[in-house]
Parts: structure tokens; C-alpha cells; sequence
């Protein structure tokens, strides 16, 4: 290939210029703020990094130890359910049992019951996405072309509803709680509703459009492991029913982690229960349906408070101690050596 042959400029053309244009941001004469890094400056920032991470850290774990929490595990003292359970033929018998125990100090201010879950595993890639978006918000969709295989329709063709594993797998133990004063017992009143998120229930699920529930889930079927349809999820409260129930919303909430806890109710502070939770001797009734011995699980109760941080949880109170210490740690670490060149410094010159 021949090289083009370059002709100098002619009188009169003018050659292109590659320059840039003479502007303040080509040119890179733009204000900028360069922060000066003086041994003082960066010393400074580490030892108030660390003094604030410390103070919040001691704050939030001296909040954590205010926390009320009691935690029972009826796994094996409800032994007889658990057999009973561990053969799926017996989904339709119902099994009771009672766990008591003691509360040595009343618990003052709101109280929350959780149940825990250990070596559940709801964060496999098939079963967090089993389940159809679209249906949970009331849509006629047609589940087969969604996630929700296997769990989708019966072999005559009837859709479940709702569809998935998350919802097959739904925690569906009752549990009440009853409070033992003398030769009486008293059932402690709980709230199972307003316990989900208002998002939850304005946005992310509906129930189909119709004059009643039972006809809006007509032509569908209970999923393979449930024991009511989803229209019968709570037979007291007709707005708690449907893809709308708070239990229901909140299993399908998975987590992250293997043990893990849920909100199922909330102590209703009205007569003796006005302030928490009175000492004395309590009773759980637990509807023992939930199976977890083929998966070596375990099922606990949880009695909690809760204060501006959170619950019992002392993890991001130790995370920001542990920051500050590092912070705190690298500043006399820079100090020392700041001291230590700047003597080789003064040695040298003299």
C-alpha cells in the first residue's frame, strides 16, 4: 500500500490544531479543594473516627442488654406431635400440646411473640423465587408459565392457590398463651393483625376482585402441605384472609439465614396487661403442625421488648466498638512513628 504523500500548507490554509479548547474545564482550571494531609489532620480524623464508633457502639449494646427475652424450645417437649408428624399421612389429625414455664419479673412495655426456626434453609435459589408476584396481587395469571413448579397445579388440572414452595412451606403452628394466676387462667390477648408492613398490604399483595373471598378463589385448590385455603386463613377476622393475611405475609418474607425468627403476635396491653407481661407462671397451647425432624430442625417460641435499636441483637453494637478500637488503635500506630522518624530527623541534622 503506498503512503499518502503529505503536502506542506499552502499560503493562505490554515493548519487544524489538536489543542484543546481555551476553556476552564479543558484547560483543568477549575476551583478544586486539595485537603492539606498534616500529621495533625490525619490523626485527628482517626481519633474522632474512633471516639464517635466507640460512644455509638457502647450505646447500642447497653440498649441491647435492656432487652426482655425469653426463649423456649417445645421441639422435643411437644415429642409425641413430632412423631406424629414425621408421617405426612397425618397432615389432617390435629395434635396439642402445653409447654409451661416461669416469668421471675414482670416485663414492663410492649411485648412481642416471635417463632424461630433452626436449619430451615429458605435461601436456596428454587425456593426464593417460587412463588408468582403477579398472583399474590390478585391477578388471574396463569401460574404455569411462572416459578412456581412444582407447586403449581394438581393432576386434574386445579391451580393452587397461592402457588410456590415459600407457600406450601408456610409455618402454620397455632400457639396461645395463658397466664396462671392462682387457681385461675387467664388467656393473655394477642394481636395477630398490623403486624406486617403497610407496604405489604397496600402494594405487594391483594386479594382478587370479587362480593366475597370464597367465590374470588373459586377453581382453585390449598396448596399440597396446608390444611385450609387461603380464604379460611383466619376465620375471626374476614380482612386477615387471603393473600392479605399478616402470617402469611410475613413467611413469605424469607430469610437469608438457616436460624431465623418471624413476629407472630402482639401482646394486646389491656386490664392486668395493661403495663407488659406480670410475673408468674404461664402456659403455651401449641396446634402442633409444623413437621421439623426430617430436616433435624427446631421450633422456639420467643417472649421479646424491644427498644430504639432494635431487638436482642448485639452484633452492630460489637461491629462499631470494633471499628473505633481499629480507628483508635491506627492513631497511636501513626503517632509512634510520627514521634519516632521525627527524632531520626532532629538526630540527623544536628
Amino acid at each position: 500500500m503506498k503512503n499518502k504523500a503529505s503536502f506542506p500548507p499552502q499560503e493562505g490554509e490554515t493548519c487544524p490544531s489538536r489543542c484543546p479548547d481555551n476553556s476552564a474545564f479543558k484547560q483543568q482550571k477549575l476551583p478544586a479543594w486539595k485537603p492539606q494531609l498534616t500529621i495533625a489532620t490525619v490523626l485527628s480524623s482517626f481519633f474522632l473516627t474512633g471516639a464517635f464508633c466507640l460512644s455509638v457502639g457502647v450505646c447500642l449494646i447497653l440498649s441491647t442488654n435492656s432487652v426482655r427475652e425469653i426463649q423456649i424450645d417445645y421441639s422435643d417437649k411437644c415429642s409425641d406431635c413430632s412423631k406424629l408428624r414425621e408421617n405426612s399421612s397425618n397432615w389432617n389429625k390435629e395434635c396439642h400440646c402445653s409447654v409451661n414455664f416461669m416469668l421471675k419479673e414482670d416485663i414492663l412495655g410492649d411485648v412481642f411473640m416471635y417463632y424461630g426456626l433452626q436449619n430451615f434453609y429458605q435461601n436456596h435459589r428454587r425456593y426464593v423465587i417460587s412463588r408468582s408476584d403477579a398472583q399474590l396481587l390478585g391477578r388471574n395469571v396463569n401460574i404455569q408459565k411462572s416459578y412456581c413448579a412444582p407447586f403449581t397445579t394438581y393432576r386434574n388440572g386445579t391451580p393452587m392457590a397461592p402457588c410456590g414452595a415459600i407457600a406450601n412451606s408456610m409455618f402454620n403452628d397455632t400457639i396461645d398463651l395463658f397466664y396462671n394466676l392462682k387457681s385461675s387462667v387467664i388467656q393473655v390477648p394477642l394481636l395477630k393483625t398490623g403486624n406486617s408492613w403497610w407496604t405489604d398490604k397496600n402494594v405487594k399483595f391483594r386479594n382478587p376482585k370479587s362480593y366475597n373471598l370464597s367465590s374470588a378463589f373459586a377453581g382453585t385448590a390449598r396448596p399440597p402441605y396446608w390444611q385450609k385455603p387461603v380464604y379460611l386463613l383466619d376465620e375471626e377476622d374476614e380482612r386477615n384472609n387471603g393473600y392479605v393475611n399478616d402470617d402469611f405475609i410475613i413467611w413469605m418474607r424469607v430469610s437469608a439465614f438457616a436460624t431465623f425468627r418471624n413476629l407472630y403476635r402482639r401482646l394486646s396491653r389491656i386490664r392486668q396487661f395493661a403495663d407488659g407481661l406480670p410475673a408468674g407462671n404461664y402456659t403455651f397451647h401449641i396446634s402442633y403442625n409444623f413437621p421439623v425432624t426430617k430436616f433435624k430442625g427446631r421450633k422456639y417460641v420467643i417472649l421479646s421488648t424491644v427498644v430504639w435499636s432494635g431487638g436482642s441483637n448485639p452484633f452492630l453494637g460489637i461491629a462499631y466498638v470494633v471499628s473505633g478500637a481499629a480507628a483508635t488503635l491506627t492513631g497511636f500506630v501513626i503517632t509512634a512513628i510520627h514521634l519516632k522518624l521525627r527524632k531520626k530527623k532532629t538526630y540527623f541534622q544536628k
